[in-house]
C-alpha cells in the first residue's frame, strides 16, 4: 500500500472506532479481515497511524482542528512533521486534499505549548490533582509509543545465549535497565512473537518496571507463592524464574479467561504453575510465604500501551478502584503464613493507589505493617510501576 493508502485506511479504522465502544485492537482485527490484501507492513504501519492518534486525541485535535477521525490522523501526523500535503494530496485510495482550513493548520498550526495543560499531555483534564508533583516532562513521554522489553528467562536460558538466538532471529537487542535479565528490543520489534527465541521459551515479553517489580519481592528457591491478582501471567513466570524450580507456585485471577493464558505461557517457559479457584482459596489460608499482589489499578503508568484506558477513566472509576485495591489488600493477607510477605503492587503514577493507599491496618487480631517500597517513574526507562511490601506484624 502507498504512504497516503495507508493513512486513509487509519482513518477509516479509526473512524468505526470513534462510532463504537469497541476496542480499538478488535476494530483493526475486524478491519484486517475485510482488507486481506494488506501486507504485514501495511498492518503495522496502520496501528501505528491508529494508535498514536488515540494517544494524542486531544493534543491531535487542537493542531487540525477538528475531532473526527480525520482530524485526528492529520494533528498526529503534524505533530510528528510529516509530509501531510504529500499524503493529504487526493490521490486515489488516499485521503481528500487538504481544505483550505487543514492547509492552514498545517503550514500554521497552533502552538502546543500553549494549549491548556490537559490537550499539551494528552490527559483528561480531572487527573490534574493526581498528577502534582509528577514531571511533566515525564507525563509528555505518555504521548509517545513505548519501547518494547525482554525478560531472559533463567529457567531455560542465560542472557549470552538468548542474544545470541535473538539475533539469529534477526531482533537486536541492547542490556535493559532496572532489571538484571531485561533486554530491551532495538530492531525487529515485529518479529518477536514469531521468534524461535520467544517460542522457545528463552525470553517473555515484559517491561522492565514490571520486571523490577518482581524482583522487588525477593522470591527465593523454595519459598511458596501465590500470584493473587495473576492476570495472564507475566509476573507468575518471573516469579517462577526466581524460584527456580523449587517451592510451590499458585496463580489465582477473578477472571478465568485471563488465568487460562497461563498454562500454555508455562510450558513455553518450562514453569510449574498450579490454578486456583476461588473455592481452591478457601484451603489456603496461612500457606504462602510470598502472596504477589499486582491490584487492578488506574494503569496510568503503562497508558502509552494501553491508550484507551486514559480516556476510558473517570473519576467514579477511580474511587471505585482505590477501594476495591484496599479491600484486596486485606483478603490477599489471609493467605500468607506468620513473617511471609505481602507485596502490593500497581502500574500506576497516582499516589492515592500507590503511598497514599491505606497500607497500615488492622486485620482480625493481626496487624499489616509496611517495611519496604519503591516507585519507578522515569518513563525513560520503563513503565510508571509501584511496589511495597507488606508483612503481618
Amino acid at each position: 500500500m502507498r504512504p497516503d493508502a495507508r493513512v486513509q485506511a487509519a482513518i477509516d479504522v479509526l473512524a468505526q472506532w470513534l462510532a463504537t465502544d469497541q476496542p480499538a485492537e478488535r476494530v483493526f482485527a475486524d478491519w484486517g479481515r475485510a482488507n486481506r490484501y494488506a501486507g504485514s507492513g501495511d498492518r503495522r504501519a496502520i496501528a501505528d497511524l491508529v494508535y498514536d492518534a488515540i494517544r494524542k486525541k486531544r493534543s491531535a485535535a487542537w493542531l487540525s482542528g477538528s475531532e473526527d477521525a480525520r482530524g485526528l490522523i492529520l494533528g498526529s501526523l503534524i505533530d510528528i512533521g510529516a509530509d501531510v500535503e504529500a499524503l493529504f494530496s487526493g490521490n486515489r485510495h488516499g485521503p481528500e486534499a487538504l481544505s483550505q482550513l487543514e492547509r492552514n493548520a498545517v503550514v500554521l498550526p497552533p502552538p502546543l505549548a500553549e494549549a491548556p495543560w490537559g490537550v499539551r499531555l494528552d490527559l483528561p483534564d480531572w487527573v490534574a490533582p493526581d498528577c502534582e508533583g509528577l514531571d511533566q516532562g515525564n507525563l509528555n513521554l505518555l504521548r509517545s509509543r513505548a519501547p518494547l522489553d525482554l525478560r531472559v528467562n533463567r529457567l531455560k536460558t542465560d542472557p549470552e545465549t538468548a542474544i545470541a538466538q535473538l539475533i539469529e532471529d534477526q531482533i537486536t537487542v541492547e542490556p535493559g535497565p532496572l532489571a538484571p535479565d531485561c533486554l530491551r528490543v532495538t530492531s525487529g520489534a515485529h518479529r518477536v512473537q514469531r521468534s524461535q527465541a520467544y517460542l522457545g521459551g528463552l525470553v517473555e515479553i515484559q517491561d522492565a518496571a514490571s520486571q523490577a517489580g518482581a524482583v522487588f519481592s525477593r522470591v527465593k528457591p523454595g519459598e511458596d507463592v501465590l500470584d493473587f491478582c495473576a492476570g495472564g501471567g507475566g509476573k507468575t513466570l518471573a516469579l517462577a524464574a526466581m524460584q527456580q524450580g523449587r517451592g510451590r507456585l499458585e496463580a489465582y485471577d477473578i477472571s478465568a479467561a485471563r488465568l487460562a493464558q497461563i498454562p500454555a505461557r508455562a510450558d513455553r517457559a518450562g514453569a510449574q504453575v498450579t490454578l486456583l479457584t476461588e473455592a481452591d482459596l478457601t484451603t489456603r489460608a496461612g500457606g504462602f510465604d510470598v502472596v504477589f499482589l499486582d491490584a487492578p489499578c488506574s494503569g496510568s503508568g503503562a497508558w502509552r500501551r494501553t491508550p484507551e484506558a486514559k480516556w476510558n477513566l473517570s473519576p467514579a472509576r477511580l474511587d471505585e478502584l482505590v477501594q476495591l485495591q484496599h479491600r484486596i489488600i486485606l483478603r490477599a493477607a489471609e493467605f500468607l503464613r506468620p513473617k511471609g510477605r505481602l507485596i502490593y503492587a500497581t502500574c500506576s503514577l497516582f499516589r492515592r493507589e500507590n503511598n497514599g493507599q491505606t497500607l497500615t491496618t488492622d486485620h482480625e487480631k493481626n496487624k499489616l505493617v509496611r517495611r519496604l517500597c519503591q516507585s519507578w517513574t522515569d518513563l525513560q526507562l520503563g513503565d510508571g510501576f509501584y511496589a511495597v511490601e507488606l508483612a503481618l506484624k
